[in-house]
């Protein structure tokens, strides 16, 4: 995450704020910052959504390949995570700075969507052993503010929700070799995506006894542990991890207080994406896309 040098009577405004439950930004400790969502700004991927969580701005692409499946999952598709930390987000970024962030928010991500309460891989089958759609997910962080993970659940979401996929279609085979037809984009013969079972991801910071939701990265700064915990609209836990030195897991009663909040948090963000998706996905098409 972005490195953030506090003096200690920063830190201690933050940690009062804190106490009393109300944040320097207004907020109280379980609250999120404003969300701005975009959707469709990338022409040449399948689906793509830009989401800015206050100060931390992520970009997400979907392209759509097939492929052939796993052996051990002959009848599911597949998904691909890539995450790409931009050198302007932060200047720890410039380099290989971020490589090693962005491998473990890929590898998050795929934990939080291993699980079929997440996301129905069946839908991505075209002939069961034989082919698959796989999805290629490319993250790239355009700025770095706090809550990176948050963000970045609810940008893949956003883009899964604008997603299409062309329908396809088996000619014939060739020396055993299948050959299939995609439909041609300009038909219109476009299939959307079940998006809405994804789950976002909430990540609780520890502050004394106080856990705060989406914390910006100057309260990030100032926490000793962390609790990232990956939820579904209908209050499953399909993943959760610790990062850093800290750890919640040597007082059980926080824990279990943070996982209840994480839950119950989760649930309400994920009423709220799908509801802003819902209102894009009404609107008219913006005249020209982000990287047009």
């Amino acid at each position: 995450m972005a490195e953030v040098l506090l003096s200690e009577a920063e830190k201690t405004y933050i940690l009062h704020g804190v106490r009393a439950d109300l944040r320097n930004d207004g907020r109280t400790c379980s609250d999120f910052r404003p969300m701005e969502l975009e959707l469709g700004l990338v022409e040449n991927a399948n689906g793509s959504a830009r989401l800015r969580l206050a100060n931390t701005d992520v970009l997400v692409g979907v392209k759509c390949e097939i492929d052939n499946p796993y052996a051990s999952n002959p009848g599911e598709g597949k998904l691909e995570f890539f995450v790409d930390c931009s050198a302007n987000a932060t200047p720890q970024f410039e380099g290989k700075g971020g490589e090693q962030l962005a491998n473990e928010l890929a590898a998050l991500m795929s934990r939080a969507y291993q699980t079929r309460e997440s996301f129905d891989l069946k839908s991505l089958s075209i002939i069961k052993g034989m082919k698959c759609w796989k999805l290629c997910i490319d993250v790239l962080i355009l700025e770095c503010g706090g809550s990176l993970i948050d963000a970045i659940s609810m940008g893949v979401k956003a883009a899964l929700a604008d997603t299409k996929i062309p329908k396809v279609s088996v000619i014939g085979s060739d020396g055993g070799a299948l050959e299939l037809e995609l439909a041609d984009e300009a038909d219109g013969r476009e299939e959307p995506l079940e998006w809405t079972s994804a789950p976002c991801l909430v990540t609780l910071n520890k502050l004394e006894d106080s856990l705060l939701v989406d914390a910006s990265a100057e309260e990030e700064a100032c926490c000793a542990a962390a609790l990232i915990v990956g939820v579904s609209p209908n209050r499953k836990i399909t993943t959760t991890s610790i990062p850093g030195h800290g750890s919640f897991l040597a007082d059980p009663t926080i824990f279990s207080k943070a996982l209840n909040l994480a839950v119950d948090v989760g649930v309400k963000l994920n009423s709220a994406i799908e509801a802003s998706i819902r209102r894009h996905q009404t609107m008219k098409p913006a005249p020209r896309g982000f990287l047009d």
